[in-house]
C-alpha cells in the first residue's frame, strides 16, 4: 500500500508504479450474481456444464464484472491523505487480451499516468493491469480517471 501525504505528492509521483496488490479470488456465485444485476446469462458465464466444453475449459467472468472490480483492487495499492472523496469518472480504454477463469485468482498493478488539477481537487489518470494468478496475458488493461476531492481547510 502506498501512501501518499496530499494530492501534491501524487502529483509528483507521475509515472511511479503500483503494485502488485493481493489477490482477489473470483468465483461462480459472483460471476453468477453479475449476471443476475445485468441480465447476461450467456452460458460461458453461468454454465458450468456447457462451458467446459467451450473454449475456455469452463465458465469465465464477464469482461465488465472484471471491470467493476478495478475500484475495490485498487483501494488495496494506494490511498491520498486529505481526500475527502473520490468519484469514478470514467474510462479511457479498456482491453480483455486473456479471460477471468471463474475459480482463479486476481490482482492489479497499476502505473499513475497523470494528475491534473481540477477545481476542489485533481483529475487522476492510472493504467490498471488485472493480472491473472496463472501468469500470462492480463485479464483487463484500463485506464481508469478518477477525480479526488481535498478536505475543505478551516473555514
Amino acid at each position: 500500500m502506498r501512501a501518499y501525504a496530499s494530492i501534491a505528492e501524487l502529483a509528483e509521483a507521475v509515472g511511479e508504479r503500483l503494485g502488485p496488490g493481493p489477490w482477489h479470488r473470483i468465483e461462480q456465485d459472483r460471476v453468477d450474481a453479475f449476471a443476475d444485476a445485468t441480465g447476461d446469462h450467456q452460458w460461458i458465464h453461468v454454465d458450468p456444464e456447457r462451458a467446459a466444453t467451450g473454449p475456455y475449459g469452463g465458465t469465465v467472468a464477464h469482461g465488465f464484472l472484471t471491470v467493476s472490480l478495478l475500484p475495490v483492487l485498487m483501494r488495496d495499492l494506494y490511498r491520498v491523505q486529505g481526500v475527502r472523496m473520490v468519484i469514478n469518472y470514467g474510462l479511457n480504454r479498456v482491453r480483455f487480451p486473456a479471460p477471468l477463469r471463474t475459480g482463479e485468482a486476481v490482482r492489479l498493478s497499476a502505473e499513475l499516468l497523470q494528475v491534473d488539477p481540477v477545481p476542489g481537487g485533481a483529475q487522476v489518470v492510472i493504467r490498471a493491469t488485472v493480472e491473472p494468478e496463472r501468469g500470462g496475458k492480463p485479464c483487463c488493461v484500463a485506464e481508469t480517471v478518477s477525480r479526488l476531492y481535498a478536505e475543505e481547510g478551516p473555514g
